[in-house]
């Protein structure tokens, strides 16, 4: 009966027409200015006109508050017990950027009760309906749960840097990922570049290292230079992109958004296909449970 209900309520939501994408926004490990990034990729989306909410998924670590210079009392997880209603978890910061902390206590789902299981599915699919995008601001590097979640999402984009070990790390998340799912769309990201020809050289070897060892084909974002703006904002509590418009950062960041939104529009991304979001979801939190 569940999953009859379940299947159901997945079909009423796809003849509503289009549905919110999902991107999870990942690094294979801390440092490389992930957050900095989710925050402001969400603020140049809403600048033009898409509505955004971004999910901090950082167990424990989560920064998107502290980057806008909010707190929120609730998280997710007392959204998941029954505490407290979804619209009293969702935080307004600026530029109508909504957002979500997630709390802690989420990383084993094997101890979720079902009806925690049905609350998460209940506030994907609400969400969906709401926005045009739902980033993920996952945690650095690769646990059981944030693969489980990386895999039912339907775009990734993997932050690095120009360091070797960020380089390293970034292929070892690429990889994960596409184990679990070969035809998962990644776009790669460098971030903190110190030109753009050394952001450009980072991104075209990891494109050859996924070419050559697993024969995959990954989506260059482009690279965002090293700028003194992103301090200065991250100690003003203000997203770079609205405190420093005119920063090289900024700017390079705008024309950045514009042509992902661009290169969407363009390609063929059927809107019934994105309750797949849901459904994989599903399949993942109810193994060994039914």
């Amino acid at each position: 009966m569940r999953d009859q209900a379940e299947n159901l309520r997945l079909k009423m939501l796809q003849s509503q027409g289009a549905l919110g994408r999902s991107i999870a926004i990942v690094s294979g490990k801390g440092g490389v200015g992930k957050s900095n990034f989710s925050t402001n990729f969400a603020i140049n989306l809403l600048k033009l006109g898409k509505k955004v909410v971004v999910l901090d998924m950082d167990i424990g670590m989560g920064n998107v508050n502290i980057l806008i210079g909010k707190t929120a009392q609730y998280n997710l997880k007392h959204y998941l017990l029954g505490e407290v209603s979804l619209d009293q978890v969702v935080y307004e910061g600026p530029h109508d950027l909504k957002y979500i902390s997630g709390g802690s206590g989420m990383s084993s789902v094997m101890e979720w009760s079902r009806e925690m299981i049905d609350a998460l599915l209940n506030a994907f699919a609400e969400l969906q309906k709401t926005y045009d995008y739902i980033l993920f601001d996952m945690g650095a590097g690769a646990t059981n749960w944030s693969l489980d979640l990386i895999s039912a999402i339907e775009e990734i984009i993997v932050v690095t840097t120009e360091e070797p070990t960020a380089i390293t790390d970034a292929y070892s998340m690429m990889k994960y990922i596409h184990v679990r799912d070969e035809n998962k769309t990644i776009y790669l990201l460098c971030n903190r570049a110190y030109s753009k020809e050394d952001g450009q050289e980072t991104l075209n070897r990891l494109e050859s290292t996924m070419k050559h060892f697993l024969n995959k084909e990954v989506i260059l974002l482009g690279s965002l230079p090293e700028d003194p703006a992103v301090r200065k904002a991250v100690r003003e509590q203000v997203p770079f992109s609205i405190a420093y418009p005119d920063s090289n950062i900024s700017k390079t960041l705008k024309v950045m958004v514009q042509q992902f939104v661009n290169r969407n529009l363009v390609e063929v991304h059927g809107r019934n296909k994105q309750n797949t979001f849901l459904s994989k979801l599903r399949n993942i939190f109810s193994k060994g449970r039914d």
